[in-house]
């Protein structure tokens, strides 16, 4: 088997928490607590795997999702991205790593040339070869609530509400909330 056929380039899915945290059952809680979603608006980038997309229907009644394009991705990694120390994710840090841009980055994460955003503590790295994801990043985005405010969080995206999928509609409503 090659190597392109194994490795599935799966499309880019931003995942925004809208609904608090009291009253959440428990088996939504953990998918929640996976997705890396442990806060009201908050924002995590996934592939769409098949477990992914699991854990994305289980917890559907408090999220609402969609396929993110690279402009917006850009953005949010310029305005809210961060390193560990809570520190801003910045231009000079990107090309300490060998990345030239905010939207060179995007790019290759919405094209799937690289398979994560951010690599954990004891990523090993070769010298002088550029990383497959950005070192240290922290996993999650947090945005303020949405400009304009919100529908309904108790209701679908399809029937009016802010629930559920919303396709390409996501990226709206991510620039309404940087």
């Amino acid at each position: 088997m090659t190597e392109a056929v194994q490795r599935m380039i799966y499309p880019r899915y931003a995942v925004i928490r809208i609904r608090g945290i009291p009253t959440t059952p428990r088996d939504i809680a953990t998918a929640l607590n996976l997705l890396r979603l442990r806060r009201k608006f908050t924002m995590v980038v996934v592939p769409g795997t098949p477990d992914v997309m699991g854990m994305i229907e289980r917890a559907n009644d408090w999220i609402t999702w969609g396929e993110i394009d690279a402009d917006t991705l850009a953005e949010v990694l310029r305005r809210r991205g961060r390193i560990a120390g809570d520190k801003p994710l910045t231009l000079e840090y990107l090309q300490k790593w060998g990345w030239q841009s905010f939207e060179e980055v995007a790019l290759a994460y919405v094209a799937g040339e690289i398979n994560r955003l951010s690599c954990g503590k004891r990523a090993r790295f070769k010298d002088g070869q550029r990383p497959p994801c950005i070192p240290y990043l922290k996993p999650f985005f947090r945005l303020h609530p949405p400009r304009g405010g919100l529908n309904s969080v108790k209701l679908h995206f399809s029937v009016g509400g802010d629930l559920g999928y919303r396709g390409p509609l996501i990226n709206d409503l991510i620039r309404r909330m940087l």
